[in-house]
């Protein structure tokens, strides 16, 4: 390469440089040393790698040996200390000539949109916590409403049922009507408690801390056939220990509200949720063979829009298939962790 060529770069803000398989500079032009605060003769002094941040040394080392073997460096980014002591952040092109052992490279100074980048990062990190902490303030308050429904609500109707039994049982001369009203507010009763525990368990699954998100799942499904009359599967292939917390809770929630929108829409014969490993991933499914809809139409609804938020909550993708005659498909997916 002729190096008088490097004249037409004299004017260009980016940094020209040349060096020497030896690692050191060979000619910089002006931009360089304007922003690095050192003089040429300083730069041309000292090892190359005597500039780079030491948490990217290794990095550039092994890039700069990958450039050597012929590969042209692309885009790649590291940062390099000032002489006063401030990172800046540099993205490379670089191409080796080896007939003449020399580094072309060009940098553009990137520092002012990687501190952008580090600062919408930060605000993404400090507003997911906030969102996480308000979320799991939430799963406390359900699981505290859940448990004073089960203990506390369902065992005083319980002990009203008892008395109602005594009364039945134990007083023998009362009226005819009398006593149709005792067996009709026994039946009731009954209803009563199963109602207390079944809300209980849609606030909060408690027994997912007991029995784990597999039983807690497969008994919501049973407990929704029953319910609608729509036989509803599950099938799993992953461990409990295959998902976070948080990731159990989100999953039950997001199947918890497709098997709403089912009750209320869909018009279903059959419902299936399947709960699938897919080595880098896991999903969740909850197929059903109703009426579909337009899902374009419905994006802003609020059954889906929760759905959407509690998959981003765990970092998850939601997607939705539907046809119209021919079913809905909800499937959320995680990362394996």
């Amino acid at each position: 390469m002729n190096f008088e060529l490097f004249t037409l770069f004299e004017m260009t803000p980016d940094f020209v440089c040349i060096a020497g398989k030896d690692g050191y500079f060979k000619r910089v032009n002006p931009a360089v040393p304007a922003a690095l605060g050192y003089t040429a003769a300083e730069l041309y002094s000292r090892p190359i790698s005597s500039f780079i941040h030491p948490d990217d040394l290794a990095l550039t080392s092994k890039e700069r040996q990958t450039l050597l073997n012929g590969k042209t460096l692309l885009n790649f980014q590291n940062r390099y200390i000032t002489k006063a002591g401030t990172v800046i952040w540099l993205e490379w092109t670089s191409v080796y000539v080896p007939d003449q052992e020399i580094v072309f490279a060009i940098a553009k100074d990137i520092t002012a949109s990687k501190i952008r980048e580090q600062e919408t990062e930060e605000k993404y990190h400090r507003y997911k916590t906030l969102a996480t902490h308000f979320k799991n303030r939430a799963e406390d308050d359900r699981k505290y409403l859940a448990y004073e429904l089960h203990e506390e609500v369902a065992q005083l109707a319980a002990v009203v049922k008892m008395h109602i039994a005594w009364v039945d049982q134990r007083v023998s001369d009362l009226p005819g009507k009398a006593k149709e009203r005792l067996e009709e507010a026994l039946l009731m009763s009954d209803l009563l408690i199963r109602s207390i525990r079944r809300i209980s368990f849609s606030v909060s699954p408690n027994m997912m801390n007991d029995l784990g998100f597999n039983a807690t799942t497969e008994f919501q499904c049973k407990e929704f056939a029953v319910l609608n009359g729509i036989p509803c599967t599950y099938r799993s292939d992953c461990h409990d220990d295959d998902l976070l917390p948080e990731e159990k809770i989100d999953f039950f929630r997001i199947c918890q509200e497709a098997l709403s929108n089912i009750t209320e829409h869909a018009e279903a014969k059959s419902v299936s949720v399947v709960l699938k490993d897919q080595g880098q991933t896991i999903s969740l499914s909850i197929t059903d063979d109703g009426k579909g809809f337009d899902v374009n139409a419905q994006l802003s609804s609020a059954g889906l829009l929760n759905m959407k938020q509690l998959a981003v909550s765990i970092n998850g993708e939601l997607s939705i298939h539907s046809e119209l005659g021919r079913g809905t498909t909800v499937t959320v997916t995680t990362a394996r962790r």
